[in-house]
């Protein structure tokens, strides 16, 4: 059984500075809770009840939100905030400057994690973490990523050298699959992991050559907030319940 939930929380948020210029990004407010204790509660939903949080920039606005909930209590031994229900946050500062291959290299060299849940702390989605992890050992992979498929936007030209022989309206019916965060991975990763490269770069291609990367397709709900325009469409799905 897994029972951790590993959470990137450590970037600058640069493309949502009307926020991120006072808090990290997973500590935006999105209906009165954090996007971080969203996707938290989330997990919460199907028994998972260890969570490490990767931070770094304003990394002590986390510290200082969980010091102030009254469901929680710091305890030094663990080095966690212990809520009532037996579940505990930790804190790991990962550095402001590091990318998340290296976020997760300093995770493996800290905790001896032989399988464990990973997400960003701006992704929401109501994926199905049993048939998640269902799907991950059946396929016996070092990494299962959640692959999404949101809306098109556009429609798409198709163009031979300056003339255009093709105009296509938005195809719901020829859907984009991309990475929707939610991955369970193996601790093994970490012989793939350098601290100066994101882990979506040549780690994970590297491990999708050796064919150890499998894609888990969630057809349901998923959000991800990068601008005032996103957070306004998550808060209305949270008020719809669109997402349960």
């Amino acid at each position: 059984m897994i029972n951790t939930a590993v959470i990137f929380a450590g970037g600058k948020g640069t493309r949502f500075l009307e926020q991120t210029r006072f808090l990290p990004k997973p500590m935006i407010l999105a209906k009165g809770l954090p996007l971080l204790v969203h996707i938290i509660n989330h997990y919460k939903n199907f028994g998972i009840s260890t969570f490490i949080v990767l931070t770094g920039f304003k990394q002590e606005e986390f510290s200082k939100y969980f010091a102030k909930q009254s469901d929680y209590t710091f305890d030094d031994s663990s080095n966690a905030f212990l809520h009532q229900d037996s579940s505990k946050v930790i804190l790991l500062d990962t550095g402001e400057d590091t990318l998340t291959g290296g976020r997760l290299k300093i995770l493996l060299e800290n905790y001896d994690l032989e399988n464990f849940y990973l997400t960003y702390g701006d992704g929401i989605s109501n994926v199905d973490i049993d048939e998640l992890t269902k799907f991950h050992y059946e396929n016996n992979k070092l990494v299962t990523v959640t692959a999404v498929s949101p809306p098109p936007r556009f429609g798409d030209l198709e163009i031979e050298g300056n003339l255009v022989t093709e105009m296509r309206e938005k195809n719901e019916s020829r859907p984009t699959w991309i990475n929707g965060g939610y991955f369970v991975v193996s601790g093994k990763i970490i012989e793939f992991l350098n601290k100066d490269e994101p882990f979506e770069q040549t780690p994970l291609r590297t491990i999708a050559k050796k064919n150890e990367l499998s894609a888990y397709k969630h057809r349901g709900y998923w959000q991800c907030v990068d601008t005032i325009r996103e957070l306004e469409i998550l808060e209305k799905d949270l008020d719809s319940k669109k997402y349960e």
